[in-house]
């Protein structure tokens, strides 16, 4: 079942604003928030490079947390399954969560598979076009399935896992990613690079 908007809403409660803005958090950290959001195949690198960019982001002084697709799994969305219904709650809940990052005043670096555009631009509605950055981690399919970084292709292969994304559920690359990062032809520390390069431009 789709849930729409209303069904969202929680009743009998009122959005209470504070006393500290999102600007006041920004001046405080001195530097503006945003999205980096990272989707591409198992295995294309997206935990690598938005940790390693996160790294770099911290090492500068500047205010960053990874919000990490498999450690999300293990908390809040824990209850989840990967259903196409389930895999995109676990993404509006990952695109609310962020929204919170950004009102603190915080860039957040998302490493999400999120292989259906629909649920993209859910997330990119709900952030916020404007704080919204699509970073697409591009690698070929054979290139993600012999790294095979969890084993989880293989399972796939075998049928002991349903739903998975490249094997038995599509992926729908971005049309107009504002970043693509080609990771069977770059080194991470060079996507890490050209991470950090658009990141000074938006500060």
């Amino acid at each position: 079942m789709t849930m729409t908007k209303e069904m969202l809403r929680s009743s009998n409660t009122l959005r209470h604003v504070g006393l500290v803005s999102r600007q006041d958090r920004e001046r405080l950290h001195g530097h503006k928030s945003f999205a980096l959001w990272f989707t591409g195949l198992s295995g294309s690198g997206k935990s690598t490079i938005a940790h390693q960019v996160e790294k770099r982001l911290y090492d500068q002084g500047l205010s960053a947390y990874v919000l990490d697709g498999d450690n999300v799994r293990h908390g809040l969305c824990g209850d989840l399954s990967f259903t196409p219904e389930a895999r995109a709650e676990n993404l509006r809940r990952t695109a609310e969560v962020t929204k919170l990052f950004l009102d603190a005043g915080i860039i957040c670096l998302t490493a999400f598979i999120s292989p259906l555009r629909a649920d993209r631009n859910r997330v990119r509605r709900i952030v916020g076009a404007e704080d919204f950055v699509e970073i697409y981690v591009s690698c070929p399919l054979e290139v993600c399935e012999a790294r095979d970084v969890k084993g989880l292709y293989k399972l796939a292969r075998e049928g002991k896992i349903e739903n998975y994304t490249g094997i038995s559920a599509p992926y729908e690359p971005p049309e107009n990613p504002h970043l693509v990062l080609e990771t069977d032809k770059l080194d991470v520390e060079i996507c890490v690079e050209k991470v950090i390069e658009f990141v000074r431009a938006r500060l």
